[in-house]
């Protein structure tokens, strides 16, 4: 697995996954989903993720990935569902901090993102367990440990 560099701010340099690895992530979601579609990801800093969380989500702090779905009217046929935004620093000090991998780490809140775009969430007991147990699934087909267990 490859880490490329990527300049946030013209200030710090984070390593990012690679578009091939991005592109392996979203396309297993892609097979177990059983449909094609496209995703835009952006690798962004803390103070964008910041500004981004507050504007749309109403919520004034960093975040480690947000997803924005596409909403076009069922008439207009597009493969590109949405949109992920995945703060570098902290995907880095979130897997330093619970002793993750950080490519594991990438590849859960890429996986995390694009199932958000595709309806799944969290916002309850029964929506959690259902959309962790996909994404504990679909990590187990890339040989990535459950994220979720200590």
């Amino acid at each position: 697995m490859k880490f490329i560099p990527v300049l946030l701010n013209n200030e710090t340099v984070f390593e990012s996954p690679s578009i091939e690895q991005f592109d392996l992530w979203v396309e297993t979601v892609i097979e177990a989903h059983g449909e094609f579609f496209q995703v835009s990801i952006e690798i962004v800093d803390e103070q964008l993720s910041q500004e981004l969380n507050k504007t749309y989500r109403g919520k004034d702090k960093s975040t480690n990935v947000l997803s924005f779905a596409l909403d076009l009217p069922e008439y207009v046929k597009e493969d590109l569902i949405g949109d992920l935004a995945i703060c570098a620093p902290l995907v880095e000090a979130e897997a330093k901090e619970q002793g993750k991998a950080i490519m594991h780490h990438w590849a859960h809140l890429t996986t995390h993102g694009v199932l958000h775009l595709l309806g799944y969430d969290h916002i309850n007991d029964e929506e959690a367990q259902e959309m962790e147990s996909l994404e504990v699934k679909l990590l187990k087909r890339l040989n990535i440990p459950n994220p979720y267990e200590d």
